[in-house]
């Protein structure tokens, strides 16, 4: 009998993942990716919670460390850098996490460590799905080929095309939260150390500066607010932000200055998707594309982990090669499992965006105030909580792997 093949649209961590498992289990796996080759690069991200057992399964713990981005601690400054309060970082879930890493270098690690055999078609995207065959789902490509699967796994991102072609917008609920954020590699000072540094202008107005392991540092700004920038022309964009940012303080002119000369400035205007079911027939969604929880809820990469595991076990206890009755069955108990780590997440009080992003001079004084008793005792416990995401009392479903010489 010849192996189930997996379709996978998206080579970032959800779909790398869902590749690195399903290949695992035998299936044959094909990933799609639009870019012309394998994305470096990006931001920030973390392991916590359940994803870090998922890593620990893989093996990786140990290449994930050994690519932390030198991080120790978050601070929130002032304008003239004076620490106004350190959110907590002890323990594996701080505001720092105990694996924290580059998007691009937690991505290259599972990349490097795939099973043989997954075939990557880069510089291509989905143009048309055709899923009237009862045994396969058919997917044309921007080249015309026509590739065969019985799963297609959609793990674009937040703006995922191929999501949208299949889902109509009454099954996809894109929310936006009114945050825009700005993220760009600038080059390090002396001035620049190993922690977070987190500061807020009125008006809504956030600058943040973190330390990566190539002795540049990466640079956010963040405002409430959006301008349409997504898109847009780079040049105008950055013309934008310098019109927002004109009398933040800080170090805002410094990333300002910064993001003209850098290769990777992304801008993106946070989006949380809902979605009432991530499967139909035999397309799957998984990570942003079904779930996106945005950096204001935390822990999106441990759940695109996370998900491309939970996947692939429930999967692998459908013997055989799945037909459409084993599928249903399988896609079911996926999304039944995730389902409750996502709505904790996407359910963090709206209320923290004000708080986050006070206006006045008066709502930033009292955010300060805030803040301040937040972090120290006794209420640093529950300023703790709030970065333990992506965690659960659900076992991890069992996982089968098959039998040497078979599928």
């Amino acid at each position: 009998m010849t192996a189930p093949h997996a379709l996978i649209t998206g080579a970032s961590i959800a779909g790398l993942s869902a590749a690195w498992w399903l290949r695992r289990i035998g299936w044959d796996v094909t990933v799609v990716e639009r870019a012309p080759a394998f994305r470096d690069g990006g931001q920030n991200v973390d392991v916590r919670g359940v994803a870090r057992a998922v890593l620990e399964r893989m093996g990786l713990t140990e290449a994930i460390r050994s690519k932390n981005t030198t991080e120790t601690g978050t601070v929130i400054v002032d304008t003239n850098d004076k620490v106004i309060a350190e959110l907590p970082s002890n323990g594996p879930d701080g505001a720092t996490a105990e694996l924290e890493v580059l998007r691009g270098d937690f991505a290259r690690a599972i990349l490097e460590a795939l099973p043989a055999g997954v075939r990557f078609v880069y510089g291509e995207s989905v143009t048309e799905v055709d899923e009237s065959r009862p045994d396969c789902v058919t997917v044309v490509t921007t080249a015309g080929d026509r590739l065969d699967a019985d799963l297609l796994v959609v793990a674009e991102g937040v703006r995922s095309a191929t999501r949208d072609l299949l889902f109509a917008e009454s099954e996809v609920d894109a929310d936006p939260l009114g945050v825009t954020m700005a993220f760009g590699t600038i080059p390090r000072t002396d001035d620049d150390d190993d922690r977070w540094r987190w500061y807020n202008a009125v008006g809504g107005r956030q600058v943040h500066l973190r330390p990566d392991p190539y002795g540049t540092t990466r640079a956010i700004l963040s405002y409430a607010g959006e301008d349409d920038l997504v898109g847009r022309d780079r040049d105008d964009a950055l013309r934008v932000l310098r019109e927002r940012y004109a009398d933040a303080g800080w170090q805002a002119e410094r990333v300002l200055d910064g993001f003209d000369s850098s290769d990777d400035v992304y801008i993106d205007e946070l989006t949380q998707i809902r979605m009432p079911g991530w499967h139909r027939g035999r397309v799957c969604v998984i990570g942003d594309a079904a779930w996106c929880v945005t950096p204001m809820g935390g822990g999106g990469a441990s759940l695109a982990l996370t998900g491309g595991y939970v996947l692939a076990a429930y999967l692998s206890q459908a013997e055989g090669h799945p037909d459409r009755d084993r599928l249903d069955e399988a896609l079911a108990s996926f999304d039944a499992w995730m389902r409750p780590l996502v709505d904790e997440i996407q359910g963090f009080p709206r209320g923290m965006l004000k708080l986050a992003y006070p206006h006045s001079r008066l709502g930033l004084a009292a955010r300060n105030v805030v803040t301040k008793a937040m972090t120290a005792p006794p209420l640093s416990h529950l300023m703790a909580k709030m970065t333990q995401v992506a965690d659960t009392d659900q076992r991890l479903p069992e996982l089968r792997e098959p039998a040497l010489g078979e599928a």
